[in-house]
């Protein structure tokens, strides 16, 4: 007898264990938590940490507690795929990235080859940022699902608003040199030319991703070539550090960006006096209007000090949520096929779906610019006193892409 119950008092703590392992859901957050990029890595790690706090708070995902578990890349394609197998040594089976398409890439290579070879034990990749088109046309897999807009979605909004702009006549693209800023570049020039064909581009300049600590010497090529307008694709340190070159230089110029109010960007912004005049391509922003999502903004910003630069993270937790309730079950498998032109109410107002035929989430897209706020504007932006105002709202039709995908299915 006291060995029996010596047993089981070895025994029970364990089995507990194993239940509360499978009561959880693990989410691998794979992203940059050092380097050049870890400034955003560390802003998404702690907004998924409050998502899954929000989730568990209502019960989890059919019971079951969401569980963040983090992985630094540092950026790094190679990297990504150690950290992506030690994840899934540890028990994850969803994972999600963001910050870099050549990243991004490589991980959805290398889960689609991983669940081909592990039946049963399949990966999903939920991705939040990584924006290359070619990851929903040529490079798609049925394991990839994107909640963020591809870089051609945001250009084409862009490049629409900006043909009625027609004080544009000569735009500068400085982008960095990698898959995404190669197709900013490629998407501005081929939409530019169709539909304002009398803007000249004066200057296409390819720099190193997350390396350049000074650039000056980029910022008096654009003075010299007499931009009006900037278009880049930079995140990151890369804009923090390009529009401070920018403000020390005095360069007065417009600049539209996808990621300008990512850390440090709106500090350097009001560092250039530039009022109103930096631009940037969100699926939501503080100062949207829509009463929910500035409240949830509030209580974001209460809780974790910072702003909500990722609408799309809380979108694609909820449909996580949701995919799984509809597919009653946690299997990625099932989860996969139920969020398959699956619809959501986004965060900002709008309805969004995630197309069957490629996995490309499709939501509104918000252009807004950065200034004096308004008396009908709360939020500013990392002390500054200013923050986004609207400028223009491109509605789900609107801002939809054809795709050239021929997915393989389970």
């Amino acid at each position: 007898m006291r060995k029996l119950i010596w047993t089981l008092a070895v025994i029970a703590p364990m089995l507990g264990s194993a239940a509360r392992a499978e009561d959880t859901i693990k989410l691998g957050y794979i992203d940059p938590l050092s380097g050049g990029g870890a400034s955003v890595g560390e802003g998404g790690l702690k907004t998924f940490q409050y998502l899954a706090e929000e989730i568990n708070a209502k019960g989890g995902i059919l019971g079951r507690k969401v569980e963040i578990v983090p992985f630094d890349n540092k950026t790094n394609p190679q990297e990504t795929l150690v950290q992506a197998q030690k994840a899934i040594d540890a028990g994850v089976r969803y994972i999600t990235q963001g910050n870099g398409s050549s990243v991004g890439l490589a991980l959805e290579d290398f889960v689609t080859k991983y669940n081909t070879r592990n039946p049963g034990k399949e990966v999903l990749y939920f991705n939040y940022a990584a924006v290359d088109p070619a990851m929903t046309n040529e490079k798609c897999s049925y394991w990839h699902f994107r909640w963020d807009a591809s870089s051609d979605i945001k250009m084409e909004a862009l490049t629409s608003y900006i043909k009625n702009v027609a004080s544009i006549k000569k735009v500068y693209l400085i982008n960095q040199d990698y898959s995404f800023g190669q197709s900013v570049r490629s998407d501005a020039r081929k939409m530019l030319t169709a539909k304002r064909p009398d803007i000249q581009i004066v200057g296409d300049e390819l720099h190193p991703l997350l390396k350049v600590t000074d650039f000056s010497p980029y910022i008096a090529k654009i003075k010299a070539s007499g931009a009006d307008s900037v278009i880049t694709g930079n995140w990151g340190q890369d804009i923090a550090l390009l529009l401070k070159a920018a403000a020390d230089a005095g360069l007065k110029v417009n600049w539209y960006t996808y990621y300008a109010g990512g850390a440090g960007g709106p500090t350097a912004i009001k560092q250039t006096g530039l009022d109103h005049q930096v631009f940037q391509l969100t699926e939501g922003f503080a100062n949207s209007g829509h009463q929910a999502a500035m409240d949830y903004e509030k209580a974001f910003r209460a809780k974790v000090n910072m702003s909500l630069w990722y609408p799309r993270a809380v979108n694609e937790m909820r449909m996580f949520k949701a995919a799984a309730e509809k597919a009653n079950s946690i299997e990625p498998v099932k989860v996969a096929a139920a969020l398959e032109d699956l619809k959501l109410e986004v965060l900002d107002g709008g309805t969004g779906f995630m197309r069957k035929d490629d996995h490309q989430f499709f939501q509104p897209i918000y252009i807004s610019s950065f200034g004096k706020l308004a008396a009908n504007e709360p939020f500013d932006e990392e002390n500054t006193g200013w923050g986004w105002h609207l400028v223009t709202k491109v509605d789900t039709p609107q801002a939809m892409v054809s795709t050239t995908c021929k997915m393989t299915r389970p």
